[in-house]
């Protein structure tokens, strides 16, 4: 804690400093990590963590990346239907991935899976949500429009229930993504 501390107060006391040069950080491509630890692209998961407003690139346990991501306006709770704007919540699947005209890249997931309809079906019958509603469907990770994303860097949740990255970090992720690899969600 001391070290923090004094780490913090140390930065300070050197931005009052007329000659003190700031360096940009590089960051690193995932591409680049994954070749230098010489992890499998194929091994790869996505983490999306709802609590935390992260997204992380795993091989195995060890975390190779992460990222800052923003959800659906009702981030929270479980995707239950169509036009909730909620985020589900469990194991799921890359479907397909292609580029998109308004957000750069779009990943997408195999929402809605077995286990979606149970939940969206019991929801049903606890009166949750209406006898009619649909289960929706096309969720999936992607950008944002150009000029937008400060919306992920301020944790704006705006999306209609799908998983939101600058257009940075959406470009670097596309780079290891393969169909069928898993993507967990957790709260």
């Amino acid at each position: 804690m001391y070290k923090l501390i004094f780490f913090l107060l140390s930065l300070l006391l050197l931005s009052g400093c007329k000659n003190t040069k700031i360096k940009k950080v590089e960051i690193i491509p995932v591409t680049k990590i994954i070749d230098s630890l010489n992890y499998s692209k194929s091994e790869l998961t996505l983490l999306i963590d709802k609590s935390d407003y992260q997204l992380s690139v795993l091989s195995g346990k060890n975390v190779v990346k992460v990222n800052p991501v923003v959800f659906g306006t009702d981030p929270v709770k479980d995707k239950l239907m169509e036009g909730d704007r909620r985020i589900p919540e469990g194991s799921f699947k890359v479907r397909d991935f292609y580029p998109h005209k308004s957000w750069s890249k779009f990943i997408w997931i195999n929402y809605p899976t077995e286990e979606s309809f149970e939940k969206h079906n019991a929801a049903k019958e606890s009166n949750m949500i209406d006898e009619l509603a649909s289960i929706g469907g096309e969720i999936g990770i992607h950008g944002t429009p150009l000029g937008k994303e400060s919306l992920v860097l301020s944790k704006i949740n705006w999306t209609w229930g799908c998983i939101s990255m600058t257009n940075k970090d959406i470009n670097d992720l596309y780079q290891i993504i393969n169909k069928d690899m898993i993507i967990k969600f957790k709260k």
